[in-house]
């Protein structure tokens, strides 16, 4: 079964940090037909919330902003869910991961911060408030798959049940499946000679389309490229990987038709 909504300890929101958030709002909607609302605060610093619809009290999928220091990668992150962030933190280091970003509160939405697991790949935790995160784990439209890529996957199978109480379900010898209670939220595979060289830890969005070949045209036509296939997973879903105009990395997956 696979998870239709986020609950605690699975994700529940997705953001890009990019060199160019204006290309960014351009290239996204052209992909996914998501619309923009950038939060006029100036203490938001031009953060922006990703709608599937016309306003917005239609679905949030995602958000995106600037980057934040030197030395940031222009990549998207996945949030997980959690209760309370500083003892999410506490669990975190004590099953040997690292804290990258303290946790704070971020206006009255929620309290944030920002991990890394043992081998390196980083990802956040939000304990919410007024704000949730996207409200359902969208077949079409929005993020429906989280995949860690891990030069350590021993290690994760470790860590994650530690910190999330997680289920680890390995299908096959290359892939593992990540489930809370009965459902499934996202995969774990190995770093390996089909990555790119020098590929380092992390994790990876899926949003679902109704036509992955018809999503990865509209990417190029935007500027964007392929990294991986389309191609049919055995047994599994059609997926595709790509890249933004600037180098962030993300998956698409045939939703529901």
């Amino acid at each position: 079964m696979h998870m239709d909504k986020p609950t605690t300890h699975t994700p529940c929101w997705v953001e890009l940090g990019t060199s160019d958030p204006e290309a960014a709002k351009r290239f996204y909607a052209a992909v996914f037909g998501w619309r923009a609302a950038t939060d006029p605060r100036p203490e938001a610093g031009g953060y922006t919330i990703l709608h599937l619809g016309e306003s917005t009290a239609d679905a949030p999928v995602a958000a995106l902003m600037g980057l934040m220091g030197e030395g940031q990668p222009t990549a998207w992150s996945i949030a997980f869910s959690v209760t309370d962030a500083d003892a999410a933190v506490a669990a975190v280091r004590k099953a040997g991961g690292s804290l990258i970003v303290d946790p704070m509160d971020v206006f009255e939405e929620g309290r944030y911060a920002v991990v890394a697991d043992p081998s390196g790949a980083a990802f956040a935790l939000w304990q919410p408030r007024a704000f949730d995160g996207f409200t359902s784990y969208e077949a079409n439209g929005g993020m429906c798959w989280a995949e860690l890529h891990t030069d350590d996957t021993a290690g994760a199978e470790r860590f994650y049940p530690a910190v999330f109480g997680w289920t680890v379900r390995r299908s096959v010898d290359f892939y593992a499946m990540f489930s809370l209670g009965e459902a499934d939220f996202g995969g774990l595979a190995g770093i390996d000679e089909e990555h790119t060289p020098g590929a380092r830890p992390h994790w990876l969005p899926y949003f679902g389309v109704e036509d992955v070949d018809a999503a990865v045209e509209r990417a190029a036509a935007a500027g964007g490229r392929a990294v991986m296939g389309p191609v049919q997973v055995p047994d599994g879903p059609y997926i595709a990987v790509v890249s933004d105009p600037q180098g962030a990395v993300f998956g698409l997956l045939r939703g529901a038709a």
